[in-house]
């Protein structure tokens, strides 16, 4: 287990490599600079021979490869550079923002495990009844609703309307309340179709109907046969599903100006920060690396027989 951890943990190499890479040269091909970008955004045109200046200074007229290079250096002596939005160390600016973004992630994740899990159990026990139709519908609209729609009704109706929500803002518990059931009804839809199929995968399986033989009441069968058994199959999608929840917190945290992660990804974008960018580009391969790992761990732990190390798993 150790060897197989250390051994992943390196994979975050040419991870690393490869994502820094290739999102250092798309902002290098896109048009404008961060400089010129900096004046735009204060309704400035700025002073062609300063902005100029500036960009030498910085390194900005220098080719592609020796800015990536000079970075990369300077990465690994542990500086990320200074954002040119913000003009704060990116460290900083990353270290102030991480734990709200972790917060929004957390809670919707909190949120889909205690929706989900029950509504897919009651989906899958009473399949093709009426109360199984109600969840499957409710199923496919929340996917069907893009999420930055139910965040513009949401904030509309808790917000401006009856005015019990903050509309927008990153401070307090309210403010976690609108941005986190947005992201969470997507990943609750999605939960709910995938612990129903996996469930009934396992309740057509032999071992059920030997259970069922034996006199073993239905409720203590799915709680310690069915879905401990289902908990593998759901575990290796919430680790494929990481991607997908951290890209989701980039739009909810625009349209709430929720201050995170996501939301200083897209001002970086914006903007141009180069630097910022890429250092939000290498914590998101961290953490969906980490995380991944922690999931074939779990695997493991759920699952003593698969054999974790080398080429197994």
């Amino acid at each position: 287990m150790i060897r197989y951890t250390i051994k992943r943990l390196l994979y975050l190499i040419p991870i690393l490599f490869g994502v820094t890479f290739l999102t250092f040269l798309m902002l290098y091909l896109a048009p404008s600079d961060p400089i010129s970008m900096k004046y735009s955004s204060m309704a400035t045109v700025g002073d062609s021979k300063y902005i100029e200046e500036k960009k030498e200074e910085m390194g900005l007229n220098d080719s592609f490869i020796k800015q990536y290079t000079r970075w990369s250096k300077n990465v690994l002596s542990g500086d990320f550079g200074i954002s040119t939005k913000y003009n704060v160390p990116v460290k900083d600016e990353i270290a102030k923002r991480l734990p709200k973004t972790l917060a929004l992630t957390g809670t919707s994740i909190l949120i889909t495990i205690f929706l989900a899990f029950p509504l897919g159990i009651i989906s899958a026990k009473y399949k093709n009844k009426w109360i199984d139709y109600i969840i499957r519908f409710f199923s496919f609209t929340g996917i069907s609703i893009p999420s930055f729609w139910l965040g513009l009704m949401l904030m509309y109706i808790f917000s401006v309307k009856f005015k019990l929500l903050p509309i927008v803002g990153s401070k307090g518990i309210k403010s976690l309340i609108l941005p986190s059931v947005t992201l969470s009804v997507w990943l609750v839809a999605v939960y709910i179709r995938r612990i129903r199929a996996c469930i009934l995968e396992e309740i057509n399986k032999d071992y059920v109907v030997a259970l069922e033989s034996k006199g073993i009441s239905s409720s203590k069968i799915m709680l310690f046969h069915i879905l401990p058994n289902s908990l593998l199959t759901i575990i290796t999608m919430f680790g494929i599903s990481i991607g997908s929840i951290l890209g989701g917190t980039t739009i909810i945290e625009t349209i709430f100006e929720y201050r995170g992660l996501g939301k200083m990804a897209a001002d970086a974008i914006t903007n141009r920060d180069y630097f910022l960018m890429q250092g939000y580009v290498i914590w998101t391969a961290i953490i969906y690396v980490v995380i991944n790992l922690l999931v074939d761990i779990l695997y493991k732990y759920l699952n003593p027989k698969i054999k974790i190390g080398d080429d197994s798993l």
